[in-house]
């Protein structure tokens, strides 16, 4: 039987039983195993991995472990100079392209108000979702270890437990992509770029109680849909500046 020491950081100690969060601990194994596979039987996708050193040198997913090796793994986005190391993907990971698992219509819909890019097909298959992924190089969205376990992804961002606005502010703050917010941008519905409209290019679609109190109206050419600022749209906006605020919080406090 060998074994190596293994240490998480930063948020990867989240997917780790309690007793092995933020500390070293050893893992047994008897046969050959390479590190990608040890580090997920632990519980992390590998997808949430951006650097592995093992006894201080940089490896691939690849590498096959030796008795009392001793690796470090640490998450995406680190604030580490890697530059030289080994890189883990193919092509850089900050594509604000998203592609959905099911069961996030939530997340979907306040992200694409946020105006980020989320393709989501709530018929596909886990396989599926991949496939898309790696065809339009998106990242995917999803609650499932182990969809993001598949061998064939690349990126992907795993859904933590708690609020919409919490888990979409960890994802902006996961990928830092706090200045590609754009606000009402993008159809709810389809997801493509809305474009601005008068009032009188679809006063007939409006009812009367909106064309009297709203002036800012949207439209999407994909799916015919028309945006205007009632009700949900203050709504909206109120989940946006909450999520917004912690974020500019946050980076005062650094």
């Amino acid at each position: 039987m060998q074994e190596a020491i293994f240490r998480f950081y930063e948020e990867l100690n989240d997917l780790l039983a309690p007793q092995r969060r933020r500390t070293d601990f050893r893992v047994e194994f008897n046969r050959k195993e390479s590190v990608k596979d040890m580090i997920e039987a632990l519980g992390v996708p590998h997808t949430e991995v951006d650097l592995i050193l093992v006894n201080g040198r940089s490896v691939d997913f690849n590498h096959f472990l030796q008795d009392k090796d001793r690796i470090s793994v640490y998450p995406l986005f680190e604030s580490l100079n890697i530059q030289g190391l080994t890189r883990l993907r193919e092509f850089p990971l900050r594509k604000t392209r998203f592609v959905a698992d099911t069961n996030i219509g939530d997340i979907v819909k306040y992200m694409r108000v946020l105006g980020f890019d989320v393709y989501c097909d709530t018929s596909l298959s886990p396989r599926q979702v991949v496939e898309v992924s790696n065809r339009e190089k998106r990242i995917i969205v999803t609650k499932s270890r182990k969809l993001l376990k598949f061998k064939e992804v690349s990126h992907g961002v795993l859904i933590c437990p708690g609020t919409v606005q919490q888990q979409i502010e960890g994802i902006i703050n996961r990928l830092d992509i706090r200045d590609d917010v754009r606000p009402f941008s993008r159809c709810l519905c389809c997801n493509n770029l809305l474009i601005e409209a008068s009032k009188k290019m679809i006063e007939e679609r409006v009812p009367p109680k909106a064309r009297a109190s709203c002036d800012g109206y949207s439209y999407c050419e994909s799916c015919d849909k028309v945006f205007w600022k009632g009700t949900h749209h203050i709504k909206m906006t109120k989940v946006i500046g909450r999520i917004l605020k912690t974020h500019n919080e946050r980076v005062d406090n650094c």
